[in-house]
């Protein structure tokens, strides 16, 4: 069991270090206004979705769910059967870790004009296209990102700890 909790503390550190990788190339493209390719298409910022791993595909989600599945709990202050949304919190249906789902590119605002007609890439009225990129947002998702992997890395190590400690008995 506690090589499984190595395995999603694992898991959830890799995840969060692909998006503070996804963040520092927004952060570093910021004033980005061509391609590699030298077209004058501005860098689109990047954003990461996660998803959850499970022991078994048929597992997830609120499907098939009914006041006699696994998922139905009894609410005592309620008098009420409650049906969880998500997953199952018994037999074996437990999330096992956490994934990288998608980077995708910004659809919507990815692209921002300013006006500068100092800019080697100013059209002929002065206007110049940006990446839509705020870097107030961009520290808070590093902050964030940052934290969580702080956490994952604090979970391995206090079962490293307990194991330990179990040995010692």
């Amino acid at each position: 069991m506690s090589m499984e909790i190595f395995d999603v503390a694992a898991s959830g550190m890799m995840a969060q270090r692909v998006k503070l990788d996804t963040i520092a190339s927004n952060i570093a493209n910021i004033n980005t206004t061509r391609q590699a390719d030298g077209s004058k298409i501005p860098y689109i910022k990047k954003n990461v979705t996660f998803r959850a791993l499970y022991e078994d595909s048929f597992s997830r989600g609120p499907a098939n769910f009914s006041a006699n599945s696994a998922n139905a709990r009894f609410d005592p202050s309620t008098g009420k059967m409650l049906i969880h949304s998500g997953i199952a919190l018994n037999q074996g249906t437990v999330a096992q870790g956490v994934e990288v789902d998608a980077i995708y590119e910004e659809s919507k605002n990815a692209i921002k004009t300013v006006y500068d007609p100092s800019h080697p890439d100013a059209d002929e009225n002065g206007y110049v296209d940006l990446p839509n990129i705020n870097i107030v947002e961009e520290m808070v998702g590093m902050v964030s990102a940052s934290k969580a992997y702080e956490a994952n890395a604090t979970v391995a190590e206090n079962v490293k700890t307990m194991i330990n400690s179990a040995l010692e008995i």
